[in-house]
């Protein structure tokens, strides 16, 4: 229904609005009472078989909705009802900011993909935080990053910032450098910076009685070298796991408008998922699975999720196989697992 009807409705309009349309749509029907629950019947699947015990938490699935989709912890709630594991929220950055100028979303349909270029919109980390307080029982992972203005020598400060106020509320936390959006960023992928920078939020860590995960999220434009720097950072600093991958700024291969394809951002969808593959399987191999892997880019189908699996990772993530789907499509994939 969801492909056949609705979809080709909201493909008519703006990405971002439709976005927007789409998170007040679902508010909105889960204040009528019930409809929750019957969200949860429709698209819940539970079984022992899906369970997972990653980084020392239990998902009662795999199959998580990454971030980007629910940036400021204003639907956590609702889109758990639609079958996934585990929700990421973020990215957030200390202060709030508007991103990158509109329009800055693109759809690319002959390839089932979408162009960003947002530049980290979000409301700043302690509004996230007010809207944290009131869950229960979601398991939450925090996305975090710099704001725009913070030059790469003060990045750390707003990495630490996001750390500190976000630690009570977050299960997990995701150290994002390799968005393509925001000036600058992916040089904190560097070997020398990203080490001191995950290192000083071990240190943090280590304070706690009880330390939370934390990963790095990384971009499928790393060659292998830099891929093999990823792993000795993830030995050195002792962090739990990697994020695979984020949005990718190649073109290759796109069959649609050119002129949609010429524009800057980070791509995503089934375009990036073979490379997204190919960055576990090198990930998992070459550290001999020495560290959880969780598997992002590219999932539409059943296949698709299993193809990671058997790469190396150990969680899955969807954004814009969400999009292109539908809600059945987590659904349809825990079915298969």
């Amino acid at each position: 229904m969801y492909k056949q009807f609705i979809r080709p409705i909201l493909f008519l309009f703006d990405a971002e609005r439709v976005h927007h349309f789409s998170f007040a749509s679902i508010r909105f029907i889960h204040k009528i009472p019930f409809v929750g629950a019957f969200v949860r019947w429709l698209y819940t699947v539970n079984h022992t078989k899906l369970e997972r015990n990653v980084f020392g938490i239990r998902f009662p699935n795999p199959i998580g909705l990454a971030a980007g989709f629910d940036k400021d912890a204003k639907l956590y709630k609702e889109l758990s009802n639609f079958g996934f594991g585990f929700i990421e929220i973020g990215t957030l950055t200390p202060k709030p900011q508007d991103g990158n100028p509109k329009k800055r979303l693109f759809r690319l349909l002959a390839d089932q993909g979408i162009i960003n270029r947002m530049g980290f919109n979000n409301q700043g980390v302690e509004a996230a935080i007010s809207r944290l307080k009131q869950n229960k029982n979601v398991i939450i992972g925090g996305n975090i990053g710099k704001n725009k203005t913070t030059s790469n020598d003060q990045a750390t400060e707003d990495y630490h910032l996001c750390f500190d106020a976000l630690f009570p509320h977050v299960d997990y936390f995701v150290v994002n450098v390799s968005s393509p959006n925001t000036p600058n960023l992916r040089k904190l992928q560097e070997k020398k910076p990203l080490t001191a920078l995950l290192q000083t939020l071990q240190a943090e860590n280590q304070k706690h009685q009880n330390p939370k995960p934390i990963l790095l999220k990384i971009a499928p434009d790393l060659t292998n070298t830099q891929l093999l720097d990823i792993i000795d950072i993830v030995s050195d600093t002792k962090i739990d796991g990697v994020i695979a991958t984020n949005t990718t700024i190649a073109r290759n291969g796109l069959q649609s408008d050119p002129s949609i394809c010429a524009e800057t951002g980070g791509l995503s969808g089934k375009p990036l998922s073979n490379r997204s593959t190919d960055v576990i399987r090198f990930l998992h191999t070459n550290s001999k699975g020495s560290f959880p892997i969780i598997g992002v880019g590219g999932i539409h189908t059943p296949q698709d999720a299993i193809d990671k699996l058997e790469a190396g990772a150990s969680l899955l993530q969807i954004y814009t196989g969400f999009v292109y789907e539908g809600p059945g499509m987590v659904k349809r994939i825990l079915k298969a697992l």
